[in-house]
């Protein structure tokens, strides 16, 4: 395997790791840090100082959408189901039971939630848009209070406030 290398962004609902090689990112996860550790060096690879820079953007209101390259690392169903949540719109939230008939197998409701849960591209895959059928928040590896945050920012920033 590639070497791997380690970013931090800092937000405003704390430290974004960002992980990755040469080409890719591999992971972007909510670290429970108090500060960043991981800096910009002489050997960062530009996949990993795009994210951050694009991270960053998005924090401020100023991007919707990612264009660095990254890679997801699952089993065949679970990288069906991290495709679907890249359509999920901007500032919109979906059911698991949607995303499930999205993929065509509406029974597959846990299964999906499952394979939410196992993203690991935070953010950028926005599982954080997707909620119960009963419209509450449910898991988010990061902390609901996280997903709400995401969810209400980009709400806001589509109002334009």
């Amino acid at each position: 395997m590639d070497k791997l290398y380690k970013l931090d962004c800092a937000s405003p609902i704390g430290v974004v790791e960002i992980i990755g090689s040469k080409g890719y990112v591999h992971s972007i996860m909510f670290s429970e840090r108090s500060a960043p550790q991981y800096a910009v060096g002489a050997d960062t690879p530009e996949a990993l100082k795009d994210c951050q820079r694009q991270l960053g953007e998005y924090f401020n209101g100023e991007r919707r959408e990612f264009t660095f390259p990254y890679v997801w690392e699952g089993t065949s169903f679970q990288k069906t189901v991290w495709e679907a949540l890249t359509r999920i719109p901007y500032a919109q939230t979906v059911s698991y039971k949607d995303i499930a008939t999205d993929i065509g197998n509406e029974k597959a409701i846990r299964a999906v939630g499952n394979a939410n849960s196992k993203n690991i591209i935070s953010i950028v895959v926005p599982c954080h848009r997707v909620i119960g059928s009963d419209r509450t928040l449910t898991g988010y590896a990061g902390g609901i209070w996280r997903k709400e945050w995401l969810i209400q920012h980009e709400k806001m920033c589509k109002a334009g406030k």
